[in-house]
Parts: C-alpha cells; sequence; structure tokens
C-alpha cells in the first residue's frame, strides 16, 4: 500500500472545548499520535488532506511530520458529528514497517453469477470484510472475488481464496459469498371437507334460530297467565 506525508501541527490545552471548536472552524481536526511505548502526541490534521487520504483507503499508511518528530501510523478510530457528519478527531496508531499488523480488509465482488444470471439464483455476499495479517507496507486496498461460476448452491469459503502476501485470520469453513435457489412461494389452498362443512354449519345454526323463534310464543303465553291470577287475587273493596 502506497504511503502517504502529511504534515501536523502541535496542540496545546488538549481536551479544552472553546479550543477544539475554533480549530475545527479553521479546518484542523484534532488528533493523538499514540503506540509503541512512546508518550502520546496531541496533534492537529488539516481536514481535507485527511480527507484526500482515506480515500485511499482505510488501512493508508501515513507518515506524520510535526514539530519536533515524525511518526508513522494508520488510522485507529475516526469520531465524527453526528449532525453534521463532519470529522472531529482522529487516533493514529504508530507502526513499525518492518512488523505485521492485523487489519481488516473490504471484500469486493466481480462478475455476475451463472447461478444468479441464467438459474435465477440469489447472491448472498456474508462476509463483507476479512481479517488478515501482513506488514503494513504490504495491506491489499480490497480483497477481489470473481463469482463468475457460481453456480445455485455454490459458495467461496475462506480457505478458497488465494492471500498472497497477508495471511487470512477467520475461520477457514467460513462461507464468504454463495448463491442460493429463489425461495418458492407457498399458496394455500382449502381443505377437502371444508367446502362441505360450511353448509352444514349453516343448517346448525338455522336449526337453532327457528328453535329460539319458536320458544318466543310459548314464553308470551307463560306470561300472560300469571297475570291473569294477580288480577283474581286482588282483594275486593
Amino acid at each position: 500500500m502506497q504511503q502517504t506525508k502529511i504534515a501536523a501541527e502541535m496542540r496545546d490545552h488538549a481536551g479544552q472545548r472553546g479550543t477544539l471548536s475554533a480549530l475545527r472552524v479553521a479546518g484542523r481536526i484534532p488528533a493523538v499520535i499514540y503506540g509503541l511505548d512512546k508518550k502520546p502526541v496531541n496533534v492537529t490534521v488539516d481536514e481535507k488532506a485527511m480527507a484526500l487520504v482515506l480515500k485511499s483507503g482505510a488501512n493508508a499508511v501515513i507518515t506524520i511530520s510535526y514539530q519536533g518528530g515524525e511518526d508513522t501510523v494508520m488510522v485507529k478510530a475516526i469520531q465524527r458529528h453526528p449532525v453534521s457528519d463532519k470529522y472531529t478527531h482522529f487516533d493514529f496508531q504508530r507502526i513499525s514497517l518492518t512488523e505485521k499488523i492485523k487489519v481488516k480488509v473490504h471484500v469486493k465482488l466481480t462478475g455476475e453469477s451463472y447461478g444468479a444470471k441464467v438459474q435465477g439464483g440469489l447472491v448472498e455476499h456474508t462476509m463483507r470484510e476479512l481479517h488478515v495479517s501482513c506488514l503494513p507496507t504490504e495491506v491489499p486496498h480490497e480483497i477481489v472475488l470473481d463469482i463468475t461460476e457460481l453456480h445455485i448452491n455454490n459458495s467461496l469459503r475462506v480457505k478458497d481464496i488465494k492471500p498472497g502476501k497477508f495471511d487470512l485470520l477467520d475461520n477457514p469453513e467460513q462461507i464468504v459469498v454463495s448463491v442460493t435457489a429463489p425461495k418458492e412461494e407457498k399458496v394455500e389452498t382449502p381443505a377437502a371437507g371444508a367446502a362441505a362443512a360450511e353448509p352444514e354449519l349453516a343448517a346448525v345454526k338455522g336449526k337453532k334460530e327457528e328453535g329460539a323463534e319458536g320458544a318466543a310464543p310459548a314464553a308470551g303465553k307463560e306470561g300472560a297467565k300469571p297475570a291473569a291470577d294477580k288480577k283474581a287475587e286482588a282483594p275486593k273493596k
């Protein structure tokens, strides 16, 4: 991976809100450099310069020069404003160009799989990043996988990838990308006896309703008789 050089400025009064806000307005982003058993250094970097560096990839190797020193670093963490999404802080970790590091590398798929194009399958990209170990200068920008020959029920696993100058750290059996058959939509059909059951229920319901209608007059007759009895029992004046 290509190395990039940027200039930084020493930062005093680290952590003071008013000072940090003024720096950001001026296009200077607060940052800290640490690692390799050296004392942390508080600096500021140019916002536009860092934007160009990050376009080259998340694992860019950067040489930062500042008053009294110079460090070879990689971006360890980036903080952004929750609303504007602008950079608010960078963490730079010192690295040695002669010692291997562990980083995550983006996986890019190329080609159109046979299983999707001809057989109507679905491409499932399971792992979009892979963990690798290598020298800082040999970190790949991305890992490219050609899926043209993948048929339905075929897959590419970690063990199928040729590592080159880096070592893959993920489980060799993990699936990176696969082509699966499309899921069939099941149309539910009524059971054979369902149609016959409905008229039967209707008939039963009809009988109940008829019984209820026939019971109403009887209740009326019984109700009339006690009324007459009460009238007959009334005391004579």
